[in-house]
């Protein structure tokens, strides 16, 4: 597809069918109009043709709640499930990133497989080791995008080669919030990677970092019945909710990968803390670990985002991973959440999952964070239009993506 929106080019004015999430739950609008773009902001929306002629589509950034950044390297070890994938497959490639630059340029290849699918901001793991994550920060800074990414604490249950002393990681930690602090473009995000790699003082400390910084919160929870039973064992039977309760990681900053094997009880505390659960349909498949109850959690009032979670999902593409939380509901014989409220959850959801107020929207004084389409004609051409860009979703649609008005990645290279 060829393309008159080249990388580096800052367009002042797009005309397209304009895909417009708002705050509320699912609520999408599709008008016709016409965005122009000044110093990286949305300055003004005005209404364009309503004839249909008009070829392209624009959407808000998709953001990825739930993905990490050294796995990208590892897509595609099939036939094993979480706990030995993790063994042999993950730790190898995350021990590789003790080299910065190869951290580097791991990073890069990650942002710009991203931003290839049309993502502009996610929450996403590094590795426990601090100058990687901190070369994961640079280039997520120079790339523009706007992200969360962490240093992934682990003091136990892993290779040595990425086990740390927990003195040391939280003062890396703390470090790191310093450098990049909430409300930044690009911030540190406190991330223990899950109960079992971390010994209760190590949440704790976490937990109060956290606090401290008012710094996003990424973790794993209940994503295969194995992982719930070493962790109950581990912490003499606690439910594994209430280990990241006691240690003051759950609230609102919240956001805890997968949630599949959840009890009501863990279900509820996690709604009264207004914790967000990342639901991963595609790496919960991959992985053979089950299917989260997407449904019975929006009826218990728990707050739930969407991820990718490569490696264990194999696609940062978010309209597939959206279209594959709606298979895995239809696979449940659950009543599966529309097309509207997957661009929605891909949107403006997972933007309010990671705190960012301006994200996953077209509005005025928003940051221009777009993805620019042209879709096949025919998307228009009866039914529900969302629905039809959705299920005939191809990455190859993609003209542009902007970041801050500026074209970050083109279809033409």
């Amino acid at each position: 597809m060829t393309t008159d929106l080249p990388v580096g080019s800052e367009p002042d004015r797009i005309e397209a069918w304009l895909v417009r999430p708002d705050d509320e739950r699912g609520a999408i609008t599709l008008v016709s109009g016409v965005v122009t773009i000044a110093d990286g902001v949305i300055t003004s929306i005005e209404p364009g043709e309503r004839s249909g002629r008009t070829p392209r589509v624009l959407l808000p950034g998709f953001v990825d709640a739930h993905t990490h950044l050294p796995q990208f390297d590892a897509v595609g070890h099939e036939g094993m499930t979480l706990l030995d994938w993790l063994a042999d497959v993950i730790f190898p490639a995350e021990a590789k990133w003790s080299l910065p630059g190869y951290a580097a340029q791991s990073s890069s290849r990650a942002i710009q497989r991203m931003l290839s699918c049309g993502t502009t901001g996610f929450a996403a793991y590094a590795t426990s080791d601090a100058a990687a994550t901190r070369a994961a920060i640079d280039r997520a800074r120079a790339a523009g995008v706007r992200a969360w990414s962490g240093l992934v604490r682990m003091d136990r249950n892993g290779p040595g080669e990425l086990l740390r002393d927990p003195v040391k990681q939280i003062e890396q930690a703390a470090e790191l919030c310093a450098l990049a602090p909430a409300g930044s473009r690009v911030a540190h995000a406190v991330s223990p990677r899950f109960a079992i790699s971390c010994g209760a003082d190590l949440l704790a400390a976490a937990g109060k970092l956290a606090q401290e910084t008012s710094s996003l919160v990424q973790t794993h929870l209940s994503e295969m019945q194995d992982e719930c039973r070493l962790t109950e064992e581990l912490f003499d039977g606690t439910p594994y909710a209430e280990v990241y309760d006691r240690a003051g990681l759950l609230h609102s900053r919240s956001v805890l990968g997968h949630g599949v094997w959840l009890s009501e009880g863990e279900r509820r505390v996690l709604a009264e803390r207004k914790a967000w659960v990342a639901h991963c349909p595609t790496a919960n498949t991959f992985l053979k670990s089950g299917t989260m109850d997407l449904a019975g959690a929006n009826t218990c009032g728990m707050q739930t985002a969407l991820g990718s979670d490569v490696a264990g999902g194999p696609d940062p593409s978010m309209p597939r991973v959206a279209r594959a939380m709606i298979e895995a509901a239809i696979h449940r014989g659950d009543t599966p959440p529309s097309a509207s409220e997957a661009w929605w959850m891909i949107t403006r959801g997972n933007a309010q999952a990671l705190g960012w107020d301006d994200a996953g929207v077209i509005r005025e004084g928003a940051p221009a964070d777009l993805v620019c389409l042209r879709p096949d004609p025919q998307w228009l051409a009866g039914g529900d239009p969302l629905a039809r860009l959705l299920w005939g979703w191809d990455e190859r649609q993609i003209e542009a993506t902007f970041l801050r008005g500026r074209v970050a990645y083109a279809a033409n290279g």
